[in-house]
């Protein structure tokens, strides 16, 4: 099978290539994101493999189709990227990576919120410097407060299991409530009552179009103030502007994000020598209460391991008639 990949960086050659040992997929690896100014380049691939930020709407899929593309395959969980409505009118298949390795990113998580409250890149930078001083590093306890997590499927799970082992209660929101956390203590609940009752507030869940600008300025009125958000799942789940108006009036204490709203334009790719001209990720990056990865959580070597099994996986599964994971089951 021919496959053609974008957004393509050197560590996914290599972990593709690892997971190739029979011979029997031909690669194409392309450095640029997959979108309507660049379709015209695949030739001669039965696949196409995407990742988070490629544009796979009507007119790629449509062009895809045209020369004889049959699979789109995600490396990633989120398929908000692609219009599977499309896909299904041109008869392309679509599968993804729903669960490559949830403790990468939920570790993350945690990774991120610790740093931001405990303030330790900043510690780190300053003993660097000769600076031994305590003072702007001050931070919280995290046992004993109240962590919301909205959407627990797989990560949000794992997110879960590890705040409670710092001694936190979890409350949770999801349409699809899980019996197993249930019985570890979880607590699910409304939105309201998470935002209202939540000391920090991490998001889990994909992007749809029903969720959207999930926290904006009227979710953030109904949480506490001094509230930390957390998010490493997607960065439309966000209205940054409205998160921008809570920071300046203090509403919010702590953000820490993975992902961000105009992220394409900006993550993977080494800008240290460039003017970014993107204004809000400027204000963003100007609070000291800000602390923001380049959509790092899933980085492992466990995750990009699986990441690699289970697309090629999926592509062997759809050529031999199986049922591989899908976004929606009508699709393949």
């Amino acid at each position: 099978m021919r496959i053609a990949f974008f957004s393509t960086q050197p560590y996914d050659r290599l972990f593709f290539e690892q997971e190739n040992t029979s011979g029997e997929f031909d690669y194409q690896f392309f450095e640029t994101h997959l979108g309507p100014h660049i379709v015209e380049i695949v030739q001669d691939v039965d696949a196409v493999c995407v990742f988070v930020n490629d544009k796979v709407n009507r007119e790629v899929i449509q062009t895809l189709a045209g020369k004889g593309v049959r699979i789109i395959a995600l490396r990633c969980a989120g398929f908000n990227n692609v219009d599977l409505n499309a896909a299904k009118e041109f008869g392309l298949s679509v599968c993804r990576v729903p669960a490559y390795s949830p403790e990468a990113v939920a570790e993350h998580t945690m990774a991120m919120l610790l740093t931001l409250n405990r303030k330790t890149h900043k510690a780190y930078n300053r003993v660097r410097e000769q600076n031994f001083s305590l003072n702007g590093l001050l931070g919280f306890n995290l046992y004993g407060k109240t962590i919301g997590v909205v959407g627990t499927g797989k990560i949000g799970k794992a997110f879960c299991k590890i705040a409670q082992g710092f001694g936190c209660a979890v409350l949770a929101f999801d349409p699809y409530q899980d019996d197993e956390l249930k019985d570890r203590g979880v607590t699910y609940v409304g939105l309201d009552e998470l935002y209202g009752e939540s000391d920090i507030v991490s998001l889990h869940c994909p992007l749809t179009p029903e969720n959207k600008h999930l926290i904006s300025s009227d979710s953030l009125g109904k949480m506490k103030d001094g509230v930390t958000l957390v998010n490493t799942s997607r960065g439309g789940l966000i209205d940054t502007l409205a998160v921008i108006d809570a920071l300046k009036s203090r509403k919010i204490a702590g953000l820490a994000i993975d992902v961000y709203e105009q992220e394409e334009k900006l993550f993977f790719k080494d800008l240290s020598g460039t003017i970014i001209e993107d204004d809000t990720i400027q204000r963003l990056m100007s609070f000291p209460n800000v602390l923001i990865t380049a959509h790092q959580a899933f980085f492992t070597d466990e995750a990009l391991t699986q990441i690699a099994r289970i697309t090629l996986r999926n592509l062997q599964d759809i050529e031999a008639g199986l049922a591989p994971v899908i976004p929606q089951a009508q699709l393949c």
